[in-house]
């Protein structure tokens, strides 16, 4: 990694997992790190535990599936912060849980993985764009292949539900953002760029919550050994983050993941994703109903 000293960076999610390794590595690279976290507790005590670090790390709180939680996070954080924002790290999200709904009513997977950043984005675009080659990297997962395509007929689960179907579609949006963010970037000749990643399979929390939510002991077992014995470690799975938000010369709509096998392990490189996530029509859809359902309207045509 090249040296981040005077580099700005918000990371979503940095108390635990992909988040924690991603902050930790860039502020010890030297970035000023933002812990965008939901509790500021569990944050400050994650912060404690990075050890040594060149760059200054801060604790904000953000709820990502609390759109009001997103507006009052990017208003307070933009006067403070007067230098602008280099990178945005869209990382935070969660995985096949029951059907629940946020404060806005929205399915949860869809309001925390997609819609969140959607606004946080939007909110901090002006921050991003008043600083030279800025960067945004959104987190996606190779079971956005899971997701045939976006059902804009029932976005919400509300007819038909699978946790594993909701997640599937909420990292193919997250590619399907990336790719018409990147678009409008560029068709407005901002040199602001937008790419995504994915940490192939890392053992984190993130994959017990859905098991334990559900009351699913033997998922949450078998979850469990597959951590210990098939998943790479959350520092590895951390890499392709690392590596979209820091590469020189890396284009806009970039997709990086892991080298190995079935891009569940290893070092990153740049791969591929499904036809449904190269779509620019479903693209410029899921962009309009994203405005529509956040009332955030980014500022390109």
């Amino acid at each position: 990694m090249p040296d981040l000293t005077g580099r700005t960076a918000i990371v979503t999610g940095a108390n635990s997992g992909l988040g924690f390794y991603t902050a930790q590595a860039l502020a010890r690279n030297g970035a000023a790190v933002t812990m965008a976290v939901r509790d500021v507790a569990k944050g400050a005590t994650a912060r404690d535990l990075m050890g040594p670090l060149k760059g200054e790390l801060e604790v904000w709180r953000l709820d990502l599936s609390d759109l009001e939680s997103v507006r009052t996070f990017a208003k307070k954080w933009s006067p403070t912060h007067e230098g602008g924002l280099d990178l945005l790290i869209n990382n935070a999200g969660i995985m096949a849980i029951p059907r629940r709904v946020s404060a806005d009513g929205f399915e949860m997977q869809f309001a925390t993985n997609h819609l969140g950043h959607f606004a946080l984005t939007g909110l901090l675009l002006p921050a991003l764009v008043a600083v030279p080659h800025s960067r945004v990297v959104n987190v996606s997962s190779g079971a956005h292949r899971m997701a045939r395509r976006m059902n804009f007929d029932d976005l919400m689960g509300e007819h038909k539900y699978s946790k594993w179907g909701a997640y599937g579609q909420s990292k193919l949006a997250n590619l399907l953002f990336t790719s018409e963010l990147q678009r409008r970037l560029a068709a407005n000749d901002l040199t602001v760029t937008a790419s995504a990643a994915h940490p192939g399979w890392a053992a984190t929390n993130l994959q017990g919550v859905g098991p334990s939510m559900s009351g699913a002991s033997l998922e949450g077992k078998i979850t469990a050994l597959a951590n210990k014995v098939i998943a790479q470690s959350p520092q590895m799975g951390a890499l392709p983050t690392l590596f979209a938000a820091t590469m020189p010369g890396l284009p806009g709509n970039s997709y990086v993941g892991p080298g190995g096998l079935g891009e569940m392990r290893g070092h990153p490189k740049l791969v591929d994703r499904s036809e449904s996530a190269k779509d620019p029509q479903q693209a410029a859809r899921l962009w309009r109903v994203s405005e529509d359902l956040t009332d955030i309207h980014f500022p390109l045509d």
